[in-house]
């Protein structure tokens, strides 16, 4: 039989071994890190473990300020997510700002029905399953559960956007220094970041309007 790991015990380890090989390939790296952070783009995404922003990205601590939830949702009055934004706008001064969903998200799927996932998941969900109303007639016409998941995923992308549009640190930062938002999907299949076009669909480069 496999020989048991305590999952706090195996992060541990892993955090030995990334602190030693860091150290190795770069002496200074953490008193650097020490020194405080200057990142450009402040990513939005899924808690879904199967998506670490900077692993996906190829990029290193310090360069993506992260913001992660179920389902990637925006929400107006989310005063956790309106926080991320405000602190990465206003004070790091970010340059991007990056809504990023996936195919074969948990939300999204679970947003094609109505089952009780319980009050907390459900009011969280409420506006992508409000989405994926406003959009049956579009989504009905997909073959499978699997693509209507993923084209919600791309709706909620865009949603998203629009109410971080709205935020007043990013409405300046678009105004006063060219801020722009950005809508991406990462295909968990094919291990590939896709650029959204503004009416949600997938397309290879581009970015969101800011107007």
């Amino acid at each position: 039989m496999p020989t048991y790991i305590d999952p706090i015990d195996h992060i541990l380890a892993g955090n030995r071994t990334y602190q030693q090989h860091t150290t190795q390939c770069d002496p200074d790296a953490f008193t650097n890190l020490a020194q405080g952070q200057a990142p450009d783009i402040l990513w939005i995404g899924c808690a879904d473990s199967r998506i670490p922003e900077t692993t996906v990205c190829h990029c290193k601590p310090g360069d993506i300020f992260v913001h992660r939830n179920i389902a990637n949702t925006v929400h107006a009055d989310d005063l956790n997510a309106a926080s991320v934004v405000e602190y990465a706008v206003t004070h790091l001064k970010v340059k991007k700002v990056v809504v990023c969903g996936h195919t074969k998200c948990g939300g999204a799927n679970a947003a094609l029905g109505d089952a009780d996932l319980g009050q907390t998941l459900n009011t969280w969900l409420h506006p992508v399953r409000e989405l994926r109303r406003r959009h049956k007639i579009e989504l009905d016409k997909l073959p499978s559960d699997d693509a209507r998941s993923a084209r919600v995923a791309e709706l909620n992308v865009q949603q998203s956007i629009e109410v971080l549009k709205q935020h007043p640190a990013v409405k300046r930062a678009v105004s006063e220094r060219r801020l722009t938002l950005h809508g991406l999907i990462y295909d968990i299949g094919a291990g590939q970041l896709k650029i959204l076009d503004d009416s949600g669909s997938k397309k290879t480069t581009g970015l969101w309007s800011p107007n």
